[in-house]
């Protein structure tokens, strides 16, 4: 698992495309918050989610797989069971993906593995609005402890 914080830092500040591996259109869904969280933040959000395919989810097209995606995604960000997670990594490597992250509750140590063999980025077991939050500000505001002292905004 990728804790470096500096790593953390690093793939959220190039990784800006990110596809959303299970994104559901139901707003209370974790999914969906965390994708709307990173959406108004700046970052590009590509729903893929076969039940939605061809539709619109957060105002973006749905695709049924990474593979019908028409254009180049930074990170795969994967909201499946972790049983599930090794062919959504054979794809993310297939489409030249930079970063796979599995959410949190999710670690495919076999997925992890060959993102790592692939050269990609891994991040196993933590929330990519979570670590957003922590990492450029916003937790700390509510009196989470975030793990970072410093005088000033880190970029």
């Amino acid at each position: 698992m990728n804790n470096d914080l500096h790593a953390l830092r690093r793939i959220l500040t190039t990784c800006r495309t990110i596809a959303v591996v299970g994104l559901s259109a139901e707003w209370h869904r974790p999914s969906y918050f965390a994708a709307k969280y990173m959406q108004s933040r700046g970052f590009r959000i590509v729903p893929v989610n076969p039940r939605y395919a061809g539709g619109q989810v957060l105002g973006e097209t749905c695709y049924a797989s990474l593979n019908d995606i028409p254009f180049k995604v930074a990170m795969v960000d994967v909201f499946r069971r972790a049983e599930d997670v090794l062919p959504i990594a054979q794809q993310a490597v297939e489409i030249g993906a930079l970063c796979l992250w599995q959410q949190l509750g999710v670690a495919n140590p076999e997925a992890d593995a060959l993102a790592r063999q692939a050269g990609l980025d891994s991040v196993t077991n933590r929330c990519v609005k979570i670590e957003h939050a922590r990492l450029f500000g916003g937790l700390n505001w509510v009196g989470v402890n975030t793990g970072i002292i410093s005088a000033r905004r880190m970029l």
